[in-house]
């Protein structure tokens, strides 16, 4: 009976108010629905493990501050949570992909089997190491909640081995890096392999198969794949491909490498078993 004297209370004191002045309307309504979640024991703010909703990218802090310093920025999450994610402002270290205000989604250490392509992290909604999101081009690995609530337009794709880091731009839009891989269906790109092969000096794929994208397969189960990147064949199809370029990656010839590019039997640069550090930021 209070929980409704209570509901009714508020209503009552909205309708009355109307006209009034928002600011007494605004005053009345918040004592009203304050005493009501205290009747029913709700928290001014959701649980810690609530989802993540990013409300700003660093494109709209870019458009709205006119900031070109590339840092973490500290963006609100939900309610009363505050996240530093990392955000590449200026372009500077991104090669072609150029300026206009980058947000940081994953980071991939090749030599690592945390992000390979059967990794529950590409089907899921769980971050992975935030304090390496806050950080720039390293070695060190990360999965943002901006995987999964940062639209874009554009994916900027890089790969660092040694001191040489080579990126590219992917127009492509969607909602969410998430919207695009989770689901675990092939959806094509049409760069070309010259594209994925700058990507590392001295790249290698064999000259069939070319399939490219992302949640990319080979018929063959235990063959290379990759969940964004491309794919070679010795063969004239797509069946057992003994090549790739690629990041979340696994499969033969090595099926331990989940950045980089792996080559056998007949790349066009010879066999390749390049572990690389691989960056994923969109905008």
């Amino acid at each position: 009976m209070k929980l409704i004297a209570i509901i009714f209370l508020v209503n009552f004191t909205i309708f009355a108010d109307t006209g009034k002045g928002e600011s007494k309307f605004c005053q009345s309504a918040d004592i009203k629905l304050d005493e009501l979640k205290e009747m029913i024991g709700e928290k001014d703010c959701p649980s810690p493990v609530a989802p993540f909703k990013l409300l700003m990218s660093c494109k709209e802090i870019y458009d709205l501050t006119g900031s070109k310093e590339n840092k973490a920025y500290v963006v609100d999450v939900n309610c009363c949570r505050k996240l530093p994610v990392y955000y590449n402002v200026d372009g500077a270290g991104l090669g072609d992909c150029g300026g206009g205000g980058w947000t940081l989604v994953m980071k991939i250490n090749g030599a690592k089997q945390t992000f390979k392509f059967d990794s529950p992290f590409w089907s899921n909604k769980k971050e992975y190491g935030l304090p390496e999101g806050e950080t720039g081009l390293d070695y060190r690995g990360t999965k943002l909640p901006t995987y999964w609530n940062t639209p874009f337009t554009k994916i900027c794709l890089g790969m660092k081995v040694g001191e040489v880091t080579k990126f590219f731009v992917l127009n492509r839009k969607a909602s969410s890096l998430y919207v695009l891989i989770a689901d675990g269906k092939y959806r094509k790109t049409s760069l070309g392999r010259d594209e994925w092969m700058k990507l590392i000096t001295g790249a290698s794929l064999q000259n069939n198969c070319q399939k490219e994208g992302f949640n990319v397969p080979s018929v063959n189960a235990n063959a290379s794949k990759a969940r964004i990147g491309i794919l070679g064949n010795n063969e004239n199809d797509c069946k057992s491909s003994n090549s790739r370029i690629g990041f979340g990656t696994a499969g033969y010839p090595a099926n331990t490498n989940s950045c980089g590019n792996v080559a056998k039997y007949g790349g066009d640069n010879g066999d390749k078993w390049i572990k690389a550090m691989g960056y994923i930021f969109v905008q």
